[in-house]
């Protein structure tokens, strides 16, 4: 089966590894045609739907995962219904309309959206795609890993976002099914968003009662089943950071490298922009950057503006 996405760079950021005396290393998954990591996993679990006989795909989404469904969709040639909250920005409802797929806006948040979306896959026809909480999502995303293992590269540990837990679970899957059981993770998440690290912290899986960051597209509740339970059996450390910390490491991101992510790609690479702690036994860090649609310079420039108020 030839994969929808397409193998992405591995950078060295050489002024942060400077700067912290390390070799910091970034996965540029904001080059994938979806402009984010999630078209490996959302893209192999809509080719395997697919060739189990779907001919409808239905994704309930704050934005990324829809986008990647409906770049899949086009490629695969199946009709594809996106169904997005109304806090999904205006730039992304148009992009995923633009290639083609169905959208509708459905509720104030993505809760009420993904109801609409089980209804419809009520029709036999239809294939449910979640965001992040599938099997073949997981395995989709840890082909990440698998690239930057094939290049024989080394790094100590992992620092990556987390939204509901379908790109740590195929990290950890992707190290695990590579050799690399002992390579510890950073999840990070921003304040307000915290839905791992409320888990973790719980020893339960926790349902936080309202969304308060910025970075609305790791603004997921509750966290997936899978990605808590890799917290039990993996070394993953979970990590907290101010919007104010992501939105100034976009900024300087964009700066740096010439790139545009959105603040939920920021938090993973503030852990690096700020130093913490949690990186101070790693000499080799490889950071996920997991990209984002929900992005431009006009919101780019807002969010500077924001950041010097928080």
């Amino acid at each position: 089966m030839t994969h929808l996405h397409i193998p992405t760079p591995l950078l060295q950021h050489r002024a942060l590894s400077a700067q912290l005396d390390k070799q910091v290393w970034l996965k540029m998954e904001n080059t994938q045609p979806s402009g984010s990591f999630k078209l490996r996993g959302i893209g192999l679990l809509c080719q395997r739907a697919v060739a189990a006989g779907a001919t409808h795909l239905v994704c309930p989404s704050g934005g990324n995962a829809g986008f990647a469904a409906a770049v899949a969709g086009a490629a695969l040639g199946v009709r594809t219904t996106i169904i997005v909250p109304q806090t999904t920005p205006e730039n992304v409802r148009q992009a995923i309309r633009a290639i083609g797929a169905e959208l509708i806006v459905e509720g104030k948040q993505w809760d009420e959206a993904n109801q609409l979306a089980l209804r419809l896959c009520q029709d036999p026809a239809a294939m449910y795609i979640p965001p992040f909480d599938h099997p073949d999502i997981w395995d989709g995303n840890a082909t990440l890993i698998d690239e930057v293992v094939k290049a024989a590269h080394r790094f100590d540990v992992v620092i990556c976002s987390v939204g509901g837990g379908g790109l740590l679970s195929g990290v950890v899957q992707g190290l695990q099914r590579n050799g690399l059981s002992q390579t510890p993770v950073i999840a990070v998440e921003t304040e307000g968003a915290a839905s791992l690290h409320a888990a973790v912290q719980a020893g339960e899986l926790v349902t936080l009662p309202a969304i308060t960051s910025i970075a609305s597209t790791l603004g997921a509740s509750r966290v997936a089943q899978q990605a808590f339970q890799y917290t039990r059996e993996h070394d993953i450390k979970t990590v907290t950071v101010t919007d104010a910390q992501a939105i100034q490491a976009c900024l300087r991101f964009a700066d740096d490298m010439r790139v545009l992510v959105e603040p939920a790609c920021g938090a993973a690479l503030a852990v690096a922009y700020q130093n913490l702690a949690v990186l101070a036994p790693y000499q080799r860090p490889l950071i996920v950057v997991c990209g984002g649609m929900g992005v431009d310079l006009a919101i780019l420039a807002k969010l500077g503006t924001l950041q010097a108020s928080l």
